[in-house]
């Protein structure tokens, strides 16, 4: 029985076409799936009905970025045309990119596309008399309609 690995860093964020690396500690980015992409019941003698569930296209993105970066000015300054004037602002399409290793110098991507991007919470911020990081640390939701992931 072999022996199986994976090697993963060098992950790559970017949001129309910006690739970020002002990054915070822990997990500064993570792509989470709200919704079931399909449902059952069974009912009586065990007959079964299937729907498929759109809304399971749907991805949420949070991202951790150094508060005061050039990466928080960027995200800040789509946020703030997307409140300005949300008819208009032109929805955010993003990539997500994991390099995976065997650790035999073969190496996979794992991507995630994203499309149909808008902000789902504003900015938080807190002061903290006692050292606290999270302080220095602005994150940004942005919710996407549509998601597709390829490994290559």
């Amino acid at each position: 029985m072999a022996n199986s690995v994976s090697l993963t860093g060098n992950d790559t964020l970017k949001l129309r076409d910006r690739v970020f690396a002002d990054f915070a500690d822990a997990d500064f980015a993570a792509l989470t799936f709200p919704n079931d992409i399909a449902a059952l019941k069974t009912g009586k003698d065990g007959n079964t009905i299937y729907a498929l569930n759109e809304t399971g296209r749907q991805a949420e993105l949070v991202i951790r970025v150094l508060r005061g970066s050039s990466d928080d000015k960027f995200l800040q300054n789509l946020l703030a045309a997307q409140r300005n004037d949300f008819p208009g602002f032109v929805t955010i399409e993003g990539e997500l990119v994991k390099r995976v290793g065997d650790g035999k110098g073969n190496i996979i991507t794992d991507t995630y596309l994203l499309t149909g991007g808008v902000f789902t919470k504003n900015v938080e911020v807190k002061s903290n008399a006692e050292g606290d990081t999270e302080q220095s640390v602005a994150v940004y939701t942005i919710g996407f309609g549509n998601n597709t992931r390829t490994l290559g």
